[in-house]
């Protein structure tokens, strides 16, 4: 089981940024219940918010909810201000297993908003990334006080773009399948690039059978998370 908590950045007494008759908490929220509700369609995933209405919770009461709760990944959602334009996403600095999901979702998150600049794969040292025990990414979805960027962000087809770029990273990150209907499943898992890397890396050290079948999100977890290990000790040359 996938343990997915989704952030929607800022709320009550904070609105985040604020710009073109629009607020931040207001957008971060609207995109944060739709991948939630994108996310149920899903087997084998949970999913918990930090906030489901105008409410604020310290960023600390955040990370430790998320940590608490024991989630797999902390997806947190903003949105950008200071005079630029365009979707940027950040990870923690040098963290492997995080750099691997960001290059996934942000791809994913590209491919559904062709209208909006793209500024690239960014790292912080920003609280959410910081003090969450499990990988995450903080997500930049344009900004508020730019004219273009702020006109899309006012369209419901564009918001739904958004949270479904977010999902479908999540789903190929993670493996998911959807749930089955009327009998029939609905997808089947199909590696990225970067997943057939890692499956490759496991089978040629004879931890993985080549002709294994990838089954579930959880093959996916273990094939993503002891790749990066293997790379490290090959570096030492203790493989």
């Amino acid at each position: 089981m996938v343990k997915v908590f989704i952030d929607a950045g800022h709320g009550g007494s904070d609105p985040g940024a604020v710009g073109n008759g629009l607020k931040e908490k207001d957008i971060t929220l609207k995109i944060a219940k739709r991948v939630d509700e994108l996310l149920k369609e899903y087997q084998n995933v949970q999913t918990k918010m930090s906030r489901t209405g105008d409410t604020y919770p310290s960023l600390t009461d955040r990370t430790n909810e998320a940590n608490n709760w024991g989630a797999n990944f902390l997806l947190s959602i903003h949105i950008n201000a200071g005079g630029g334009n365009g979707y940027e996403d950040y990870v923690y600095p040098d963290s492997t297993n995080s750099i691997a999901y960001q290059n996934i979702i942000h791809a994913e998150i590209i491919k559904k908003i062709g209208q909006m600049g793209n500024r690239g794969k960014k790292q912080a040292n920003y609280h959410m990334l910081r003090e969450s025990n499990m990988p995450s990414i903080l997500t930049e979805c344009g900004f508020i006080d730019n004219s273009s960027d702020a006109a899309l962000l006012k369209q419901d087809a564009f918001i739904e773009g958004l949270a479904q770029g977010h999902v479908n990273g999540l789903v190929k990150s993670f493996g998911l399948i959807k749930k089955e209907v009327g009998g029939v499943t609905e997808e089947k898992i199909v590696l990225t690039p970067g997943q057939k890397n890692a499956f490759d890396k496991l089978v040629k050290h004879g931890l993985m059978a080549a002709d294994y079948e990838v089954k579930d999100s959880v093959d996916i977890r273990l094939i993503t998370m002891l790749a990066p290990l293997l790379t490290k000790l090959e570096t030492k040359g203790s493989l």
